[in-house]
């Protein structure tokens, strides 16, 4: 199949499913193409079978913003037109679907499938505001296909919009192999010199995703035991963590990263990962971490529980509730064999359910519904 994929190109859920989603179709013999403003993030080079579209806009003295959704309308019915492309495919509703929409109807009489999946803040933050829920109930009821990454999206699109059309739970996913669940010792030593734990809170610092109270958890963490914790990613809420670091003292304790693409590795030292989000429709970064053995503390929150099992793979806990996920990370740190049970227990949920061997022909047989519909 020809397929055409927009999203964020940023570091973000969205952006990294969409990446890894056409990847993981190019190495099974499709062709992939990418249309957004910048290449995302992942994306990385070499592949035969993908290609990168960029959306380029124009200022004009009359334009306050530079009018993106109508650029990438245009640039997404060229694409498809010169390609051939069988099926569109946006993740985050707003504003691609749109976008998508506009484009199907310049193509007309052609037909072009359109997907769009739901990743989260599009409909719970975003879509949810009185500005643009009618657009984004609109963009979903318009597309041939509709996908969200967990039950919690799906069942809070159908009471947030009110929507007909069905929605097909397709999970995100991890390419399992790329996870080696075994540790650089060099990489190791160098963040952890004194053979402390190893924490780590991989996200993009939105107010949503708190790493504020990472931080509160780890300085009680490490009143207990020697710990060291990474905080990958960038975003809003870094200054406001940078300074309750300084607060406590902690500079010589825990590493701001920023945007690392060697996720595989980082994790791959960590001993627990951190995510006390105030709300998650997935939850990628749990997903990452379990596939390299890494027992999860998170917020019993959203599609967090179709993830992980509580005291099986992790630990699922109320959202805000510091001390009770520094007990639980003091818990599972202190203990040596039960951490590694449930690391290989975290290793074996993202096996068994979560692989791309498990959910990429999902999407094939998805797409083929819908192109022969």
């Amino acid at each position: 199949m020809k397929i055409g994929i927009t999203c964020y190109p940023t570091y973000g859920g969205s952006g990294i499913v969409a990446t890894e989603l056409g990847k993981e179709l190019a190495l099974r013999g499709h062709e992939i193409h990418f249309i957004s403003y910048a290449p995302p993030l992942r994306l990385g080079t070499g592949s035969p079978n993908i290609y990168f579209h960029e959306v380029e806009t124009t200022s004009y003295p009359l334009f306050n913003h530079p009018p993106y959704t109508l650029a990438l309308a245009t640039k997404m019915a060229e694409v498809a037109c010169h390609h051939q492309l069988d099926i569109l495919h946006c993740h985050y509703a707003i504003p691609h679907s749109v976008s998508a929409f506009l484009a199907k109807c310049m193509l007309e009489p052609r037909r072009l499938p359109v997907v769009t999946t739901l990743h989260g803040t599009d409909i719970t933050l975003v879509g949810a505001d009185r500005s643009y829920l009618p657009i984004t109930r609109f963009s979903i009821e318009k597309s041939d296909g509709v996908t969200a990454v967990s039950a919690y999206l799906r069942d809070a699109t159908y009471s947030t919009f009110g929507v007909k059309n069905e929605i097909r739970v397709i999970y995100n996913f991890v390419n399992c192999d790329r996870y080696s669940s075994r540790p650089t010792d060099a990489l190791r030593r160098q963040l952890a010199p004194g053979g402390e734990r190893v924490l780590i809170h991989l996200s993009n610092f939105r107010p949503v995703k708190r790493p504020a109270d990472v931080i509160e958890i780890f300085a009680r963490v490490q009143e207990r035991l020697p710990a060291v914790l990474l905080m990958v990613g960038d975003g809003p809420e870094r200054g406001s963590a940078e300074y309750l670091v300084q607060r406590y003292g902690l500079e010589n304790r825990v590493h701001f990263l920023g945007k690392r693409d060697d996720i595989e590795e980082l994790t791959s030292c960590a001993d627990l990962l951190l995510l006390p989000s105030e709300n998650e429709s997935f939850g990628l970064a749990a997903l990452e971490a379990m596939a390299n053995s890494v027992p999860v503390l998170v917020s019993r929150v959203g599609g967090l529980p179709e993830v992980v099992t509580d005291g099986v793979d992790g630990f699922l806990v109320e959202p805000r509730n510091v001390a009770e996920m520094a007990r639980r990370a003091v818990e599972v740190l202190s203990d040596e064999d039960r951490r590694r049970e449930m690391g290989a227990r975290a290793r074996e949920t993202a096996y068994t359910r979560f692989s791309s061997s498990q959910i990429i022909p999902q999407y094939e047989e998805f797409y083929k519904e819908l192109i022969s519909a």
